[in-house]
């Protein structure tokens, strides 16, 4: 089966991460897409990282009833910092014969030689990159043929832009102010029952 891939902090998830989701399961014609929380993302520190619990949650909320997009918690299960080798080589066990797709921005492509065992990865996966609008297109470009040089397989797939992030939605809900349309109304709802993001919320 044709498996997506799709890991990130998720905190919280947000209509851009759906629209991806979804935009990427159909241009690459993906029997399901993984949607993976990360435990503890290698290339991030600080910040008001909501527990485990609560993003596994979001997550499953914004995609219920989705046919394709499924959460999964194998790194939330797994717990330490949260390395895609580690996550991939649990998927090839889980799913054999699966080919894995791993979805990223080209800022993401281009520092991809610094992740954990990337040649392993350049075997294990095709890599999905995706170019901003007025981006130039030209390194991101040069940088993905040099990894197919080394074995790889690297796609490029037309995404849309969602303009919201994750920190926005965040200092948003720090200030009670409302997140209409920039998560799914039930993520929104979830946010506020746990006062989530606020100045006096704890780790879950």
């Amino acid at each position: 089966m044709r498996t997506g891939v799709f890991g990130g902090t998720f905190n919280p998830i947000h209509c851009g991460h759906v629209l991806l989701a979804r935009t990427y399961a159909a241009a690459l014609h993906l029997d399901r897409v993984l949607v993976i929380p990360t435990y503890l993302p290698p290339h991030k520190a600080g910040g008001q990282l909501a527990g485990g619990c609560h993003r596994l949650n979001m997550c499953r909320l914004a995609f219920e009833g989705d046919p394709v997009c499924r959460v999964s918690d194998i790194e939330l299960r797994r717990g330490g910092k949260s390395y895609t080798i580690d996550t991939v080589r649990q998927m090839n066990v889980r799913y054999p014969g699966a080919q894995l797709y791993f979805p990223m921005g080209s800022d993401m492509l281009l520092w991809f030689r610094n992740w954990a065992a990337y040649r392993e990865l350049l075997r294990r996966v095709v890599l999905v990159a995706h170019l901003r609008t007025g981006e130039d297109a030209a390194p991101v470009r040069e940088y993905a043929a040099g990894l197919a040089a080394e074995g790889g397989t690297v796609l490029f797939a037309k995404a849309p832009v969602f303009p919201v992030s994750s920190t926005e939605v965040r200092a948003l809900a720090a200030k009670g102010r409302p997140l209409d349309g920039l998560v799914p109304e039930s993520v929104a709802a979830y946010i506020a029952r746990h006062h989530l993001y606020t100045p006096a919320a704890g780790e879950a």
